[in-house]
């Protein structure tokens, strides 16, 4: 009896997970391609959305797309780098101001970048008067800006996984005559492949998913990510008509996460197994 109740228990919650996959999978395939006219279980399949959204004149798509998982990949390489650099520099060395440093990353990190609007959209004036291919309406522009608070949760989830390490490996190395950066690169880089690949994979997601900062920034149609883009086909009264495409643009939105995500579980697995110090 405990074990049906279980069974039953799971039955529920794999359909309320699948519940809105499967509506938007028959809004995307539905031949009208409207909000009203969407089932749970459509009455017929069409591909008229995904070419529609393909191929509309108003809603660049393929750009929005371009866009986003540019940014996303140069975002998540770039604050990647920057945070294991200033992770293993917190946990291996110490320095006057190495305490106030963690905590003042920790503290910036409670206050969420929007409350600073204002004076980033100021700083961004004046950044699009002098420099335009880093201002507004910019790919270049918004990467900055994510890189800007990217820093301090990645360093503190990296930092914790590199007190973890051995510090004999080091000092192992060190005696073999091996310098910092050969020591970096070559000793501490191969055993923290799993933080690395689930710092990479949430970057990514939350790139490709920001919309606050983007909507303030980009305004021109051909310089929009996903987000913001897709946000503009069901704003207003284009709810109704446009409720389909944004159903087929939403599952190609997923096509990347899902790739990404994918390509670092081997990385994540193969790390999480592999021993760094047998005895």
């Amino acid at each position: 009896m405990r074990m049906a109740l279980r069974h039953v228990f799971v039955l529920l919650v794999c359909a309320f997970a699948l519940f809105p996959i499967l509506f938007v999978v028959s809004a995307a395939i539905n031949p009208m391609g409207t909000l009203a006219s969407t089932d749970l279980l459509p009455s017929g399949a069409s591909p008229n959305n995904f070419v529609n959204l393909l191929t509309s004149d108003s809603y660049p798509f393929g750009r929005w797309f371009f866009n986003s998982v540019f940014i996303a990949l140069v975002s998540s390489f770039a604050s990647l780098l920057l945070s294991m650099l200033a992770a293993y520099a917190f946990s291996r060395m110490r320095f006057a101001g190495r305490r106030v440093g963690l905590l003042a990353l920790l503290l910036i990190q409670m206050f969420p970048q929007f409350l600073a609007i204002v004076t980033i959209f100021m700083i961004f004036t004046r950044v699009t008067e002098l420099y335009p291919a880093f201002g507004f309406n910019t790919v270049w522009g918004l990467l900055l800006l994510y890189l800007g608070g990217a820093l301090g949760v990645n360093t503190w989830l990296m930092k914790g996984f590199l007190d973890t390490v051995p510090k004999e490996l080091d000092e192992a190395a060190t005696v073999d005559g091996a310098t910092h950066a050969q020591i970096f690169w070559r000793v501490i880089m191969p055993l923290v492949t799993p933080i690395l690949a689930v710092t990479a994979l949430l970057a990514f997601i939350g790139v490709m998913s920001e919309f606050l900062m983007a909507n303030v920034f980009l305004r021109d149609p051909e310089s929009k990510t996903l987000a913001v883009g897709m946000y503009g086909m069901i704003a207003g009264d284009h709810r109704n008509a446009n409720f389909g495409m944004f159903a087929a643009a939403t599952l190609l939105t997923a096509v990347p996460t899902v790739s990404v995500f994918l390509w670092l579980q081997k990385y994540i697995v193969s790390g999480l197994t592999a021993g760094a110090v047998k005895g």
